[in-house]
């Protein structure tokens, strides 16, 4: 595909195209494609849209009054957290005290004799529990502190793709249209409710992207200038310290300290970050495009990508190396002999822990009623009930229900598929860096679990999937702006009746995923409906309940 025949015409920086065509325009243009619209609502539009998630998300956060699904792990976890410093074995029935609101014998008693065996065994990385404690710091043991962490970066997410969905289109209009279909998704509605760690991973995921993203025009801004008012050179210059391919290192670090399948994106990541170097050298003219990034990027994104990400994921185990109770710590055999070896010790320490995790993984196969294989996610054939109780004569008629179902907005995920599956054929076509970028990161969410499926019959639940439903609402995204097409009218000024067409089409499946999630709300937030009404709700009976 021509870039002339790109229906990003006006911000396309795809390096493929007819030679005479990107002669004629300027290679700022081509490079760095300048950014549309104005930054007042660049800002505006996303957060418009950010606070009405957050509404959606914190309105009855409490609500149900229950610890929900995994929770019962996660909420005492990150209490102990904040407590010890280390994760702690709570009493039989911690939970019903918990929400009885009695918080103050729910810990397993120990004496310095017994304290071994008061220490948690725990198979996640601490930080997605730290921040659940961080809330339960502010709020107190109870629903909404165990949750506000979730519903706040929850929210987050939402103005963080909304923004990035922006700087890869262009469009504040479609970057409002990416952080409306994340806020409207069900899933990602109720993992924001819910003190699990998906949502954790989920943002830190999309936080690195947007972290790349931004680098890859920063880069590019950089070239273009030196480009512009230095004498040329074979390989380029170097491009100084790329502060948001640093901060991509921590978010990685960061989503790995929360589960250990965020690794999947950060060896992804980083190869594409350092692809897009050697195609902006290229794209600038240069006679040693690859030699010049080999020599001038790559030691910097071993930096990025290796040494800073190892140092922060670390950083989230302080509270196990420091404190005497963590299990596995050892800590008497660590401080016998110098603080030499106290760091040598504790490290082997730490490293047969991982092991042990490792292991744990690797053989977890205890069948579960709702769990799922991953070819099954992206059609929604088996949701997650994280929550269901039914009442007698208390909604008006004599039976009722309140639900909570991990469920996508099935109009998002079935547009996704498809939308998916036109962003590869888009890709192979015009190797545009956009649809390439969205296809690698939804891949690397999806596909390392098929690897589980086919060796070993793994416990496997749809809510893994969370980290996908940004990238496939990207995918929506881009597909929508190649139905509006380029932003040029015509000679007499009016628009082309194709655009005017495709901001009908995008217009319309926004107002249905609208209305597919107020359809689904009542079983995604736990509210008191008729069980007739519940059961309209449950699109395939046999697989939804």
């Amino acid at each position: 595909m021509a870039v002339t025949d790109s229906p990003y015409q006006a911000f396309d920086d795809s390096e493929a195209g007819d030679g005479q065509h990107e002669a004629a325009r300027s290679v700022r243009d081509r490079v760095l494609p300048p950014m549309r619209g104005s930054v007042l609502w660049g800002w505006a539009g996303p957060l418009l849209i950010t606070v009405f998630g957050g509404i959606l998300r914190f309105l009855q956060l409490g609500h149900p009054k229950a610890v929900v699904f995994d929770e019962t792990y996660y909420m005492k976890d990150g209490y102990s957290l904040i407590t010890w410093g280390v994760e702690r074995v709570a009493v039989k029935d911690a939970d019903k005290a918990i929400i009885a609101g009695d918080t103050g014998g729910i810990w397993q008693s120990c004496t310095a004799e017994t304290m071994d065996k008061c220490a948690s065994y725990v198979v996640h990385p601490p930080l997605g529990k730290w921040m659940i404690g961080a809330g339960e710091w502010l709020f107190g043991l109870n629903p909404f502190g165990w949750r506000f962490a979730a519903a706040l970066l929850g929210t987050l997410s939402i103005l963080v793709l909304a923004r990035v969905a922006r700087r890869m289109t262009r469009s504040t209009l479609l970057g409002c249209f990416a952080g409306l279909l994340l806020a409207l998704d069900g899933l990602h509605f109720v993992l924001s409710r819910t003190a699990l760690l998906d949502i954790f991973l989920m943002f830190w995921v999309l936080a690195a992207f947007a972290c790349l993203v931004a680098d890859r025009d920063q880069a590019r801004e950089r070239l273009v200038s030196w480009y512009e008012t230095s004498p040329l050179s074979p390989q380029g210059p170097p491009l100084g310290i790329r502060w948001w391919r640093i901060a991509a290192g921590v978010c990685l670090a960061f989503a790995m300290s929360v589960k250990w399948s965020g690794l999947a994106f950060a060896v992804a990541f980083a190869i594409m970050s350092l692809m897009w170097d050697f195609g902006a050298r290229r794209a600038v003219g240069l006679r040693s495009p690859y030699m010049g990034a080999l020599n001038k990027d790559v030691p910097q994104g071993a930096l990025a990508f290796a040494a800073v990400p190892f140092v922060a994921y670390m950083a989230t185990w302080t509270g196990w190396f420091v404190n005497a109770t963590g299990y596995g710590r050892n800590w008497d055999q660590a401080t016998s002999a110098g603080p030499l070896y106290f760091v040598f010790d504790s490290m082997r320490s730490w490293v047969q822990y991982q092991w042990q995790v490792f292991t744990f993984h690797s053989g977890l196969e205890t069948s579960h009623p709702y769990m799922s294989e991953p070819w099954q996610w992206p059609l929604l054939l088996r949701p997650v009930a994280f929550y269901y109780e039914a009442k007698q004569n208390a909604c008006g008629v004599k039976d009722c229900s309140e639900a909570v179902l991990g469920v996508g907005t099935p109009v998002i995920w079935f547009g996704a598929v498809a939308a998916l599956v036109a962003l590869i054929a888009w890709y192979v076509s015009s190797r545009d860096w956009r649809a390439g970028a969205v296809l690698l990161a939804y891949a690397m969410g999806w596909l390392p679990w098929f690897y589980f499926a086919i060796a070993g019959n793994r416990t496997m639940f749809l809510f893994y999937a969370i980290p996908m439903v940004p990238f496939m609402v990207l995918a929506i995204t881009l597909c929508a702006g190649l139905l509006i097409g380029p932003a040029k009218p015509r000679a007499d000024g009016s628009m082309p009746v194709r655009r005017t067409v495709g901001a009908a089409a995008v217009g319309a499946f926004a107002l249905l995923a609208l209305i597919n999630f107020w359809w689904l709300h009542p079983v995604l937030s736990g509210e008191l409906i008729p069980y007739t009404e519940w059961k309209a709700r449950m699109l395939f009976e046999k697989r939804w309940i």
